[in-house]
C-alpha cells in the first residue's frame, strides 16, 4: 500500500485490524460511549460487512478503521502499520495512498466533472495531470461511466453519482475500501446494482471490502458478517 506495503502478506491474512477500540464522546449530558472494546480483523481479499441497529456505532467505527477520526483508546494498525503514532499529516497521506472511501452521499465536488473528481486523489498524491487524466478514464469505463465522463454530479443520477465515488475511491489503488451505507439512498434496483459492482471489484482486483449496511441482501453477500451490538462486535460470522 503505497510506500507502505506489506508485500508478504498473502490472501486470508489480516490486512486490517483493531484491538479493543473504544470511542466516546462528551455531551451536555456528560460522557457518552459508543464504542466499547470493538475487536476484528479484515482478511486480505475478503468482502465484510458491518451490521447492527441504528446508532449502534458502525459509522463512528468506518471513521476510526479508515484514520478519519481516533479512538479514545486501542489500535488500528493495516497490516504491520499502526495508526497510533501517525501525525495527523502523516496519517493523512497514508489514507489517500491506501484507503478507498465510500460514504451514503458521493461527496463529489460540485464544480468538477466525473473525470476531475476521480483524478484528484491521484493529483494529490503527485501523479502527473497526464496520468491521472488516462487512469481516471480507465476507471470510470471499468464502472460504467466512460460516456458520462465530462458530466459535472448534478448532471448524474444517483447511482450514477454512487459509482463515479467507487471509481473515486480506487484512484490510488488501494487494498482495503471502506464503504458506509453505500446504497444507503438509492432505490432498491439501483442499490444492487452497485453490490453486483462492488462484488465484481473485490472478485476480480482482490480489494477488501468493509461495508457498513441496514441492507440483508448485501450484508449475505460478503463474506463475513460483523454483527455490532451495545457498542461491540457482538457476533462474527461468515456467509452461508
Amino acid at each position: 500500500m503505497g510506500n507502505e506495503r506489506d508485500p508478504d502478506m498473502e490472501a486470508g491474512e489480516p490486512i486490517l485490524s483493531a484491538r479493543e477500540i473504544h470511542r466516546g464522546f462528551e455531551t451536555a449530558d456528560g460522557y457518552l460511549p459508543v464504542l466499547k472494546g470493538v475487536t476484528l480483523e479484515l482478511r486480505r481479499g475478503e468482502m465484510s460487512s458491518v451490521t447492527g441497529a441504528s446508532g449502534v456505532g458502525k459509522s463512528t467505527l468506518l471513521h476510526i478503521l479508515g484514520g478519519l477520526d481516533r479512538p479514545t483508546s486501542g489500535e488500528v494498525k493495516v497490516g504491520a502499520i499502526s495508526f497510533t503514532d501517525k501525525s495527523e499529516e502523516a496519517l493523512a497521506k497514508f489514507r489517500n495512498a491506501n484507503l478507498g472511501f465510500v460514504f451514503q452521499h458521493h461527496y463529489l465536488l460540485d464544480d468538477f466533472s466525473a473525470l476531475e473528481n476521480v483524478m484528484i486523489p491521484m493529483i494529490l498524491g503527485g501523479v502527473s495531470h497526464a496520468g491521472a487524466t488516462e487512469k481516471a478514464e480507465h476507471l470510470l469505463e471499468d464502472v460504467g461511466l466512460i460516456d458520462r465522463r465530462s458530466h459535472r454530479p448534478r448532471e448524474l443520477s444517483g447511482g450514477e453519482q454512487q459509482r463515479a465515488a467507487v471509481a473515486r475511491a480506487l484512484a490510488n489503488e488501494p487494498e482495503i475500501v471502506l464503504a458506509d451505507e453505500p446504497s444507503g439512498n438509492l432505490d432498491t434496483g439501483t442499490g444492487r446494482k452497485l453490490h453486483d459492482l462492488l462484488r465484481r471489484l473485490n472478485e476480480e482486483r482482490s480489494i477488501s471490502f468493509l461495508i457498513a449496511t441496514h441492507n440483508r441482501e448485501l450484508a449475505e453477500g460478503c463474506h463475513r458478517e460483523f454483527i455490532m451490538q451495545d457498542g461491540q462486535v457482538a457476533v462474527s460470522k461468515d456467509a452461508q
